[in-house]
């Protein structure tokens, strides 16, 4: 099924084919690659605005996550019954916001790709309101994450900022 990457921004040049390429990649390493997901690019106002109206939090961030299947536990896989449902929703990226939280040794599109990859483990079910969600939600970004690397050559970490709690 589809892939779908809108850049709502212009604040931040957003490169969308490697994205795209990653992020297919790891919609087959974590098999729901016949799922449907939109990822929206968007800049610190239009995420903040997100986050307040949805999270009670009146600040930018970098990604929220909106899963069409809801009540998913962590790893558990949508079960749908119409073709309409075979959709797992939708991620917005606050780019600005990644790009200014980007260390001088980080890669910008690599940090774009760990964070897409954070957001579509939240659309399965994972979360990390605990310690112990943290650290299963963790594994799994980090299993992910090898594996992209063994198959692209690159090296990437899973979020690790605030351990746990928030977004």
């Amino acid at each position: 099924m589809s892939l779908v990457i809108r850049n709502l921004q212009r604040v931040i040049p957003i490169r969308r084919a490697p994205l795209r390429s990653k992020i297919e990649i790891v919609r087959r390493i974590l098999g729901v690659q016949k799922f449907d997901l939109g990822i929206i690019c968007v800049d610190n106002k239009n995420i903040q605005h997100i986050n307040r109206i949805y999270r009670d939090r009146n600040v930018p961030t970098d990604v929220l996550s909106f899963p069409f299947h809801e009540h998913l536990k962590a790893g558990e896989f949508p079960q749908p019954d119409f073709p309409d449902d075979y959709n797992l929703g939708d991620i917005f990226l606050g780019v600005e916001y990644i790009f200014h939280q980007c260390q001088e040794n980080e890669d910008y599109n690599d940090v774009l790709t760990v964070t897409a990859t954070h957001g579509l483990c939240h659309l399965l079910g994972f979360t990390h309101s605990t310690e112990a969600e943290w650290q299963q939600m963790f594994q799994k970004e980090k299993a992910v994450l090898d594996e992209l690397g063994r198959r692209t050559g690159t090296r990437l970490q899973p979020l690790t900022r605030g351990l746990f709690g928030g977004s």
